[in-house]
């Protein structure tokens, strides 16, 4: 195990110096892995902080019913025992809003009240709100735009409009959104691994009489390659380190546009930088990518020296 220990010891050291020899050419190359780097991270920091808001969001079926303005109140009431019928729930909610309700709702918002005032009489018909279980709903093969459909045939009937439909649009959209960041990240790490790849070829063949001389003293092939695998490695490192980083500085001008806008949905909402274990996973990513890209260029190029 010490001796172990001491070859890799001597192969970080032997990376360093290498690193230090042209400090200029491994610094340009962290910054160009840096670039490729932060797209996908800035994608992964974005989805981690609207994942939570996605799932808070209800998923149960909602059905809004607006009933035409000349329904007697009688006859709206009534109809909540049809709605019933239609909907075959027994754990469904039934909310009957009358349309006085509905007015003084709209009057409390802020700025409605003068513009409900020039209109005169009430605009607003009587409505029924339906809050299904989206489980029962599923388990008996409900359909809830059919449902819908059935109940738009009910007498006085004017509007049905099934609220949770863009709730689904949501998280189809994210999942969207997840598999073009997948994407992303794969062809975005190919460019990493084929940036790191040509790096360390040029190290190789600036040290190829280093290599032949290591070689006729009988040294082995991982003792040859493993100070490439290092350098390698902290290229991806780095390179992670710094698109973490700029990840991480550009959330400030984000988060104040973002603002702004949130605040005329009167919301809070703020993107937060990664969790510690999300950040030291990506940059364990990086640097195997750069191990990668190191492994597959040595072993064809060495081989070839031989």
């Amino acid at each position: 195990m010490t001796y172990w220990f001491r070859q890799h010891r001597y192969a970080m050291a032997a990376a360093l110096v290498h690193l230090r020899r042209s400090p200029g050419s491994f610094l340009f190359n962290i910054l160009v892995v840096a670039i490729a780097l932060a797209l996908p991270f800035m994608g992964v920091t974005l989805l981690d902080n609207v994942r939570p808001m996605s799932e808070t969001l209800s998923v149960d079926p909602e059905i809004s019913v607006f009933l035409k303005q000349d329904t007697p109140r009688e006859q709206a009431e009534a109809l909540a025992v049809q709605l019933r019928q239609t909907v075959h729930d027994k754990q469904a909610k039934i909310i009957f809003t009358p349309r006085e309700k509905a007015l003084d709702s709209l009057k409390d918002k802020n700025g409605l009240a003068d513009v409900l005032a020039t209109l005169g009489d009430n605009p607003l018909p009587d409505s029924y709100v339906l809050k299904l279980d989206a489980f029962r709903n599923a388990q008996a093969g409900g359909d809830v735009d059919q449902l819908a459909e059935q109940i738009r045939t009910l007498p006085g009937v004017d509007t049905v409009q099934v609220d949770s439909a863009w709730v689904k649009r949501l998280a189809a959209l994210i999942n969207i959104l997840r598999l073009a960041l997948l994407l992303l990240a794969a062809t975005l790490g190919t460019v990493v691994v084929a940036v790191i790849f040509n790096t360390i070829r040029l190290q190789v063949l600036t040290q190829r009489e280093e290599i032949l001389v290591s070689k006729l003293i009988g040294a082995t092939d991982s003792f040859i390659h493993r100070p490439f695998y290092y350098t390698g490695a902290l290229l991806g490192l780095c390179a992670g380190a710094l698109a973490l980083g700029a990840v991480t500085l550009a959330l400030g001008p984000l988060n104040t546009a973002i603002a702004e806008f949130a605040r005329l949905y009167a919301s809070e909402f703020q993107l937060t930088p990664l969790q510690p274990l999300m950040l030291v996973a990506l940059l364990l990513l990086s640097a195997s990518l750069g191990l990668i890209g190191a492994r597959l260029s040595v072993r064809r190029h060495t081989a070839r020296l031989s």
